[in-house]
């Protein structure tokens, strides 16, 4: 591995979840309400969408800011009350058309990804 390869490859995964994370969130909500820990919990396990409070809840309060979710406060036999995020039909509807959308944005992707380059001295 060459000398700054793990920068730009951090680089690259940085902005690829930024461009989805919003909706992993969301689906994540697709079942049932959630707290921000659980989300958190959830992104980590998944390894490549691993972040933290400090990405999660201020996306947390755009989406609610933005009507894609709503929130509601309960009780936790654990600890402090805990905020649950849940989807509203407009953070449903957004997901859906996520989803319609990802596999051909996916398959582009991975179509470029897979064509070979092109050999040196000859036009691209």
């Amino acid at each position: 591995m060459e000398p700054g390869d793990s920068t730009k490859q951090a680089r690259a995964a940085a902005q690829l979840r930024k461009g989805v994370l919003e909706y992993c969130v969301l689906a994540l909500m697709r079942d049932r309400p959630r707290y921000g820990v659980e989300l958190l919990h959830a992104l980590e396990d998944s390894g490549a969408l691993a972040t933290s409070q400090g990405t999660v809840y201020p996306l947390l309060s755009r989406l609610r800011r933005d009507d894609l979710v709503t929130t509601t406060w309960r009780e936790s036999a654990s600890g402090p009350p805990r905020r649950y995020y849940a989807l509203t039909d407009s953070g449903r509807a957004a997901l859906e058309e996520f989803t319609r959308v990802w596999p051909g944005f996916r398959d582009a992707v991975d179509g470029f990804l897979a064509t070979s380059p092109p050999t040196t001295g000859e036009p691209a």
